[in-house]
């Protein structure tokens, strides 16, 4: 029996001046995401993404201390305890991108998982943290990862995530692939002018030397008072053979689904051997550059 999985994306704008309180804006960006998880669940969705850090702007635009104070505790703050009652209403996998305080001063970009029965199975921290100049200063905010790369054994499918400025290395794209990922969801924030070009180039390149699905997460609109660009949304979904099954709008808050049919996995690999043909022994000097 063919096993397909209904799967959902979210991209959407920043609810709220950024100029109100840090507890304004966090509930107003959930607020506005608990109406699209609400249709999500209304159309049968069963896993379910949202961009990087949902719960607020893009603020990595400027350097101020001001944000250190909109981090939570995972899986102990507020956010993951109402997205484990959301998914066990909805029996759905929740994919939670937020900005996680560790320890005092120990802040790191993450996102939990949440099976559909509402236990929290995990975080992925991102590890591959930019500091591109103007606009985006993440090393200011977030430590580098410490994790790995863990694949979450969903009630759905096994899972993966990659977060935003990972997708520009192969390298733990196919530890994910090893580590048995079926889907890798990419929440990000991006703007054009940037990458986009490569927006719809390396993710399905991921997709096809690992024949593991992608979901990648783009926010939209410009956020005030940075305007570092436009978040140009055009989420997606690709298959194993790097095709894309969805997408969605480049300037509108939106649910981007698709039914992705896992079995394509083992199609594709028993015709694209790479995992039998790849040759680990040669790489050692990968970790010696």
């Amino acid at each position: 029996m063919p096993r397909i999985v209904k799967c959902g994306l979210i991209q959407a704008k920043h609810a709220c001046s950024t100029d109100e309180s840090l507890d304004t804006i966090r509930e107003s960006n959930i607020a506005k995401h608990l109406e699209i998880i609400e249709q999500a669940g209304r159309e049968g969705v069963q896993i379910l993404c949202m961009q990087e850090i949902f719960t607020g702007p893009y603020f990595c635009a400027e350097q101020s201390t001001r944000w250190y104070d909109s981090t939570e505790k995972i899986p102990d703050g507020p956010t993951t305890r109402l997205m484990q009652e959301v998914a066990k209403r909805h029996s759905m996998v929740i994919v939670v991108p937020i900005y996680e305080e560790e320890g005092t001063g120990v802040y790191y970009n993450t996102a939990a998982v949440i099976d559909a029965d509402g236990t929290y199975l995990g975080k992925y921290r991102k590890n591959h943290i930019p500091h591109c100049g103007p606009g985006f200063w993440e090393k200011f905010y977030f430590r580098p990862g410490n994790l790995g790369y863990p694949v979450f054994k969903t009630q759905y499918a096994d899972v993966g995530v990659y977060i935003c400025y990972d997708r520009h290395f192969p390298e733990g794209a196919r530890e994910l692939g090893l580590n048995g990922a079926e889907i890798v969801f990419n929440p990000s924030a991006t703007v054009a002018g940037l990458s986009e070009y490569l927006w719809k180039l390396e993710q399905p390149a991921h997709a096809v030397a690992n024949a593991f699905f992608v979901g990648a997460i783009n926010r939209v609109g410009y956020e005030e008072p940075w305007k570092i660009g436009e978040f140009y949304g055009q989420s997606y979904f690709c298959d194993p053979r790097g095709k894309f099954v969805a997408e969605g709008t480049r300037d509108r808050d939106q649910l981007i689904t698709a039914e992705l049919d896992l079995d394509t996995i083992r199609e594709v690999r028993n015709v694209w051997q790479f995992y039998r043909d790849r040759r680990p022994e040669t790489y050692g000097g990968l970790c010696k550059l």
